[in-house]
């Protein structure tokens, strides 16, 4: 058996200040009952299908984050001056690393990529309010990013006079092909006019439905294009597929560590690469340290529990306890994710709704359309009724379907639901035959999402 990709932690070089971990000898791979162990303290009953939305973290690291807590709490004043910054840095150390980075200046540590979102936003509504950016220019994104997102570009690049390019990107989808089609004829609606396309902003995975986007290749295409910034929202890449920033290619790029990276909630990093434009970045939470760099901004918003950002090394240890590391992981959640899948899609005469090679951890399973999913609410309500009947956490999707476009159907009529499932490392085979037996439940009941 070979051994496990390492992440490499540089704790050695952290002056001393992990002593609050005891060292270890070196361990053997984490057993079945050790991962049972770890993640005991999830409600028992439940089905916990849904880790994309929220994450789950080990009961190693969660102790580690109450030693943090406490060292705080013991001499608040020692903590802030002589380790908060020290192992902060080490942390943005460890994920400059992980993904390939440059220089250590170019991650930050935020809350999530909400937060992420919000500075570089921020930043092209200054833009067009300066004058910098025309009335008109265009901000081009994917009609399925993330709600917060499009919130934000609400808040500071509408209201500023730029307007929004909304890629509509089809579902199922069966290639990277047909995504890069669209996208192509966003950027050139953006463009039209004289106008100019001031920011792309492109999901590496997108959460409602969850399909793998090529980013490179669009990023690549922004370049070729004259898209003059590109921000990529990863917020469940970290953990869940691999991430190279320098292959990538953004000016931007945030993923959460919470999701499918074991930390506590909530943590992300957001990668700037450097240019001219990096000084220009801030937090929109202005303390202190305003004016010293994104980086050191977002390292001191005020007083708060900063624990979540400091685990990161007790973290890498964790992952490293699996064979393979961290590759190891998203390589078995793939795996089983799309088994899981197969097997609901075959059971329920549906299918999936993209190929396994665009599937992170997370898969799209069609769902019988005679549950007559047709609306958000009918979908909201199938979710409730899972949770509180079946004692299952899944999401629904409703699948409006545009003019035009050809609809998945099975033997009953069209297909307009969708399920997303995840795989995490304490899944095991009876939340999918759950899942399974409750939606077939419904079927031999003869109920509809309107009943529910």
């Amino acid at each position: 058996m070979d051994p496990p990709t390492k992440i490499e932690d540089p704790r050695a070089d952290a002056n001393g200040d992990n002593n609050h971990v005891s060292k270890k000898p070196k361990l053997s791979f984490i057993s079945e009952p050790e991962i049972r162990q770890e993640f005991a303290h999830h409600k028992p009953g439940i089905a916990r299908i849904n880790n994309g939305s929220f994450g789950s973290c080990p009961a190693s690291i969660i102790a580690s984050q109450k030693r943090w807590q406490l060292r705080f709490l013991q001499q608040p004043d020692d903590f802030f001056f002589n380790h908060l910054q020290r192992q902060i840095l080490h942390s943005r150390t460890i994920i400059k690393d992980l993904i390939n980075a440059d220089h250590v200046d170019e991650v930050s540590i935020v809350d999530n990529a909400t937060t992420a979102a919000a500075i570089v936003l921020q930043n092209v509504g200054w833009a067009f309010a300066d004058g910098r950016f025309q009335k008109g220019d265009a901000v081009v994104m994917l009609h399925c990013a993330f709600q917060a997102v499009k919130k934000s570009i609400e808040a500071y690049v509408t209201r500023a006079g730029g307007s929004v390019i909304v890629v509509h990107l089809p579902f199922p989808v069966n290639s990277n092909e047909e995504i890069i089609a669209e996208f192509r004829k966003g950027l050139a609606r953006g463009k039209a006019n004289g106008k100019k396309v001031r920011l792309a902003i492109i999901d590496h995975i997108t959460s409602m439905p969850c399909v793998v986007i090529p980013a490179r290749e669009l990023v690549k295409i922004c370049r070729e294009e004259g898209v003059e910034r590109v921000f990529v929202d990863a917020a469940h890449a970290i953990g869940s597929i691999h991430v190279d920033v320098k292959e990538i290619g953004a000016d931007f790029y945030v993923s959460n560590l919470h999701k499918w990276f074991f930390c506590p909630p909530s943590v992300a990093f957001l990668y700037c690469r450097k240019s001219p434009l990096s000084p220009d970045l801030h937090h929109p939470v202005v303390s202190h340290e305003y004016g010293n760099g994104l980086a050191i901004e977002s390292a001191w918003i005020g007083t708060r529990d900063y624990s979540s950002q400091l685990v990161v090394p007790d973290v890498v240890e964790f992952i490293n306890r699996f064979e393979g590391g961290l590759e190891g992981i998203q390589k078995r959640n793939h795996d089983a994710v799309v088994e899981m899948g197969t097997m609901l899609a075959k059971a329920w005469g549906t299918n999936l709704g993209s190929p396994p090679e665009m599937c992170p951890s997370m898969v799209m399973i069609g769902l019988p359309s005679r549950l007559e999913v047709l609306s958000d609410d009918d979908a909201l309500k199938l979710r409730t009724h899972l949770r509180d009947h079946f004692g299952l956490e899944v999401p629904i999707h409703f699948q409006m379907t545009r003019d035009g476009e050809i609809r998945a159907a099975d033997g009953d009529g069209c297909i307009t639901g969708y399920v997303r499932i995840s795989h995490q490392v304490y899944n095991t085979l009876d939340d999918y035959v759950r899942l399974r037996d409750a939606i077939n439940q419904l079927l031999s009941d003869g109920a509809v999402c309107k009943m529910l």
